[in-house]
């Protein structure tokens, strides 16, 4: 998932907490031409909820039911595609009357008119992380409420390396893995997919490179692109050579690099992955004892950085009843139902009280994405966003590839960048 800088949990005193759509009536309503009622007059609602998070909602859904006289269909989808869904099932009339996406498509959301607006008071947006809250909020108003968090951590295999030899930077990372890799034998230290600005732009924004500037009032300028300035290039100097020395292996390029590494650390080749939340359970399931952990410091003496992901429900502008929709929103986003949704999920949630909660503190995992909360970056949010992605993620291709040096490919890709965003405006 693509992606989300500031912080989810309040890991000392400071830093944050932890850590589609249309009038999508049921499939009953719809087919019987109705306006989204039941036989016995009672509101059907249709939520989207990501996959495999069911069990998360289920008792706030079934209390919410007997509190309003609704009936409630929860649809699992991916939730990085239910905006391109919502495109054509909100116009059709099939759209879910709640929707849940990353926070990075909340402005491409708004801008395109799918998302509505929500009356949310002062006291409902405080109970949740600053980052994950803002994330929400376009041009002052607000469009949706968080209901996760989720960061880049390190993972690592406890029979390869012990918690005590873990290197504590990212150049003794590279020293380490030199030392062990043995390519012939599929035997690797520390592996990412840093040809993805995903995972790439927590060492490129660590020496100075940024995706767009901010203007005073903390919008972003789609005008200033820092993604080929000399820091960016100097970062991704830094990733140049990983690939360069061969400490990643060859397939951890393109499309299917997130597949390769999952399976080299699943299979107990790799030391130490970075990746995400989404991987504590999978990585449990396979059988690996592992510990997680924040991100090492990079060689500058800067912390590697990352991006923050949040996810978040969304009334549909198609719903034929908004205001129950956003009656729904409010209440299973609430701290009770966010607890609830952690201890069935494990995502983090972006309620700030939560931070302390021992359930919280006591994984491992979310207080690693805590602490690496810290130094992380909410991914910017604006439509001019949707044009970076590609050409960026090919320059680093071509650079891991050995085909173009930073100083050529990085350039490049944000002219291609500038003249996509051009195009839109």
């Amino acid at each position: 998932m693509k992606k989300s800088r500031l912080a989810i949990l309040t890991l000392g005193a400071t830093v944050l907490a932890l850590a589609g759509c249309g009038p999508k009536e049921s499939s009953s309503a719809t087919d019987s031409g109705s306006d989204g009622k039941g036989q016995e007059g009672t509101v059907e609602l249709l939520v989207w909820e990501d996959q495999a998070k069911t069990a998360g909602i289920e008792d706030a859904v079934a209390t919410f039911e007997k509190e309003n006289n609704v009936k409630i269909k929860v649809v699992e989808k991916a939730y990085a595609g239910q905006i391109e869904d919502l495109r054509l099932d909100g116009p059709a009339g099939t759209g879910a009357d709640v929707i849940t996406i990353p926070g990075d498509q909340i402005g491409t959301a708004v801008t395109e008119g799918l998302v509505k607006e929500l009356d949310v008071d002062d006291a409902t947006k405080e109970i949740y992380t600053e980052a994950a809250m803002t994330s929400q909020i376009v041009d002052g108003k607000v469009y949706g409420l968080p209901k996760a968090v989720e960061t880049q951590v390190l993972y690592y295999n406890k029979d390869l390396i012990s918690e005590d030899q873990l290197p504590t930077t990212l150049d003794e990372w590279y020293d380490y893995s030199k030392k062990i890799t043995d390519n012939e034998k599929d035997k690797y230290g520390l592996i990412a997919t840093f040809d993805q600005i995903y995972y790439a732009q927590g060492i490129m924004g660590g020496y100075g490179g940024y995706i767009f500037g901010q203007n005073d009032d903390g919008s972003y300028n789609p005008d200033d692109i820092g993604l080929a300035n000399d820091g960016a290039i100097e970062g991704a100097e830094v990733v140049q050579k990983f690939y360069a020395d061969k400490v990643l292996p060859s397939g951890l390029v393109g499309e299917q690099g997130t597949n390769v590494l999952d399976s080299l650390f699943t299979e107990g080749k790799a030391a130490a992955v970075i990746s995400g939340p989404w991987n504590l359970a999978p990585y449990k399931e396979a059988g690996i004892d592992y510990g997680v952990k924040e991100l090492p410091m990079l060689g500058n003496g800067e912390h590697m950085g990352s991006f923050i992901g949040v996810k978040s429900y969304n009334v549909s502008s198609y719903s034929k009843h908004p205001e129950i929709a956003e009656k729904f929103v409010e209440f299973i986003t609430n701290e009770e139902n966010s607890k609830v949704r952690y201890e069935k999920t494990q995502e983090v949630p972006a309620v700030a009280a939560l931070a302390d909660d021992p359930v919280v503190q006591e994984s491992e995992g979310a207080v690693a994405i805590a602490t690496q909360s810290q130094y992380a970056e909410l991914t910017p949010g604006i439509t001019a966003m949707n044009a970076v992605w590609e050409p960026i993620d090919a320059a680093l291709q071509t650079i891991a590839t050995g085909k173009a040096e930073p100083k050529d490919a990085l350039p490049a890709a944000v002219n291609q960048i500038k003249s996509a965003i051009a195009a839109t405006q």
